[in-house]
């Protein structure tokens, strides 16, 4: 794979209608429905919470959920949060937009270095592909700091390939820079990515000397560490050496050493994380793994495989799993994968047949719930089963983008690459108006529910019992405890265990998520078998 030979080559004629497809793919992805659902737990719930006690603390360079020292993650995305929400008020749009402008950023900036490495129709093949994919647009949509980590990593390691083989030392700092605005978003992980592909790449290539001088460069380490480290100093000049224990230790190695809130899996976790994530593209995925030896052979090739294999290998050794790690390695298979579909596009059948069975799946969906209900233990999963109700619309847009579906595949005028893109932006639309609506329905929206009534009681302690779900927080506007109820305490809990409380005022009920208000009257127990005094936090089951 040879560089273009000018940096930006020009677009073909045939090719304009590409870039109307992508803006869609941008504005569907990531801005479509921004606001449309309640905010999800844990993740969401937890960010937004912590940045809106930056507010009641009037304290912007530490973070806290419910009046705890959150060490979990670094302070840029809650910056971003803040300035959204100064913005545009306390709702899901203003705790979302940080994450859908990363996305689309994200996006950009692959289609420039596309562009720059491959030539014009692949960049923006590349970067309809990415604002297609299904893991982009839910990580898009979502008000966590993982986009904004995406897009600075991306930054950094395209910056570190355009420096060797342009040979431009500005690029070098552009990596540093960007790695300490990751550094400052998510901890190690972002220099620990660009500089593990960094060294593998060099190495793969017999190139120890540059390797070597490009770790030892002492004006690109200054650059990270004037970005990144005053934060770091300034948190622990505050909070001591209990938030470098916590921070690096317990939610950066210990993610390694031991699955965290149970987030475990087996070594093949995600093999069909990557299959689903990459919906629906998964066929070109599967070409570009078939011909990865062919690949490996040619620099651009080299660079990308390992960036993505390193995160695999990386995260697929870590006990803790989720599957948004592994959109850390997606720039590099994306771009692998729109040169696939440009030049070896093969038969369409096979090029939507993901898409196919996906939608097959989802129309099967309805039947499988049903027949999962008897099986699953946990009361409140259980009633969330039972309160998905599928209304008339989602069976006829699964129809209809099924039917079109098929049409793509016997018709031959309209390209392949032309198809691909249009079955992405079918199935966001289709996630974005349907299947994330339905979740959140019966998950999220009785929290919000409960979290809006639990306002009317603003001079009652508020607390959760056996559960921890941070947007109740959001919504409730407060600060909320996770304790044993007390008599007169308004509580959040679990439908099931409403025969474990004393004397109460039941005063919202749905899906299994119930929030009562304690008898003040009979303070001898609220809490059938435990004392009514107690300050002990809530143990979850």
């Amino acid at each position: 794979m040879t560089l273009p030979s000018s940096p930006l080559t020009a677009p073909k004629r045939g090719d304009y209608p590409l870039y109307a497809l992508l803006a869609l793919a941008l504005f569907l992805s990531f801005f479509y429905q921004i606001d449309a659902v309640a905010l999800f737990d844990l993740d969401e719930g937890a960010f937004s919470q912590a940045t809106r006690e930056m507010f009641l603390r009037d304290d912007f360079l530490s973070t806290y959920l419910n009046g705890q020292p959150r060490y979990d993650k670094p302070i840029l995305s809650y910056w971003l949060q803040a300035a959204s929400l100064t913005a545009f008020g306390v709702n899901e749009f203003a705790f979302r937009l940080p994450s859908a402008l990363a996305a689309t950023a994200w996006t950009l900036l692959v289609l420039l270095f596309g562009q720059r490495v491959l030539g014009a129709r692949q960049g923006l093949l590349t970067a309809a592909l990415l604002a297609t994919s299904l893991a982009v647009t839910v990580i898009g949509k979502a008000a966590t700091a993982d986009a904004l980590l995406n897009v600075l990593l991306a930054a950094s390691l395209m910056s570190l390939y355009l420096y060797w083989h342009e040979g431009r030392r500005g690029w070098l700092y552009v990596s540093a820079a960007t790695m300490g605005l990751g550094f400052l978003t998510k901890g190690p992980v972002a220099v620990v990515i660009p500089a593990g592909v960094s060294l593998l790449y060099c190495l793969s290539r017999g190139e120890w000397r540059l390797g070597l001088r490009l770790i030892t460069d002492w004006r690109a380490w200054l650059l990270l560490l004037a970005v990144a480290s005053p934060w770091y100093l300034a948190q622990y000049l505050r909070e001591g050496d209990g938030f470098f224990r916590g921070f690096f230790g317990e939610h950066n190695l210990g993610r390694f050493q031991q699955p965290l809130e149970g987030h475990g899996g087996g070594w093949w976790y995600y093999l069909p994380v990557l299959l689903v994530g990459l919906l629906p593209h998964t066929t070109l995925l599967l070409r570009v793994l078939a011909r990865s030896p062919t690949l490996f052979t040619d620099r651009l090739g080299r660079y990308l495989l390992i960036w993505f294999g390193l995160v695999l290998v990386l995260f697929s050794l870590a006990a803790t799993k989720l599957p948004h790690y592994l959109t850390y390695g997606y720039t590099g298979l994306l771009l692998l994968m729109a040169r696939e579909l440009d030049e070896r596009p093969g038969p369409v059948a096979w090029l939507l047949l993901p898409q196919l069975l996906f939608l097959g799946l989802l129309l099967a969906l309805p039947g499988l719930v049903a027949m999962a209900q008897p099986q699953v233990r946990d009361d409140l999963v259980r009633a969330q089963l039972q309160g998905l109700t599928f209304p008339l619309s989602y069976y006829a847009w699964l129809l209809a983008i099924a039917a079109l579906t098929v049409y793509f595949m016997r018709e031959q005028r309209l390209a392949p690459a032309y198809k691909s893109i249009i079955s992405g932006l079918l199935l966001v639309f289709l996630v974005s108006s349907q299947i994330l609506p339905l979740v959140a329905e019966v998950r999220q929206q009785p929290v919000k529910e409960a979290g809006l009534l639990a306002r009317q009681y603003p001079q009652t302690p508020l607390v959760m019992w056996g559960l921890n779900l941070p947007s109740f927080s959001v919504y409730s506007g407060r600060i909320v405890e996770r304790r044993t109820p007390r008599p007169g305490d308004v509580a959040l809990t679990k439908a099931a265990r409403l025969p474990e409380l004393g004397p109460h005022e039941l005063l919202y009920q749905r899906h299994g998520i119930t929030l009562v208000r304690m008898n003040s009257e009979n303070p001898s127990r609220c809490i059938a078998g435990a004392s009514a005094c107690s300050d002990k936090p809530d143990v979850l089951p």
